[in-house]
């Protein structure tokens, strides 16, 4: 039951996240929007490193939990980066976010599909299979802020 509800919570997360641009109604809201996004991922993911850096002991079912959270998140943001939002002065993102959108999506396309097998490494139970996705995840981050991303 309780896989159930998790599951049709992320559906439902889902289905919103696309018509969720068309309800902007100012483009620092979708800056708002993208950013606690990020946020809320970058906390979940942050639980994941602590038990793969052995900062904490390892949790199958806490690491599955917040993996699921990452891989539902990593959806989220992108609709956030629409027209306008570059001028924001909260703003993190470079300008090749809108000057190399193509670039951009295949980036944001790869986090998601990182995500996704961080979440199935999870549900091995094994610590192992942890590190190996957390880091191959980690790295793809760390990619897009490299090229994306302001200091």
């Amino acid at each position: 039951m309780k896989t159930f509800v998790c599951l049709a919570a992320a559906a439902t997360l889902l289905l919103m996240a696309a018509p969720v641009a068309a309800q902007f109604a100012k483009p620092e809201d979708a800056v708002k929007y993208r950013q606690s996004a990020l946020s809320v991922m970058g906390t979940h993911f942050g639980r994941l490193g602590a038990m793969a850096n052995g900062k904490v002991p390892f949790d199958a079912k806490v690491a599955e939990e917040n993996a699921h959270l990452v891989a539902v998140m990593a959806r989220l943001p992108w609709v956030g980066f629409g027209p306008g939002t570059d001028k924001d002065p909260r703003s993190k993102a470079m300008s090749e976010v809108w000057t190399e959108q193509a670039k951009f999506k295949i980036a944001g396309d790869k986090m998601v599909a990182e995500a996704d097998k961080l979440a199935a490494a999870t549900k091995t139970g094994n610590l192992d299979a942890l590190k190996t996705s957390f880091a191959a995840t980690a790295d793809t981050c760390k990619s897009c802020h490299d090229t994306f991303r302001n200091k």
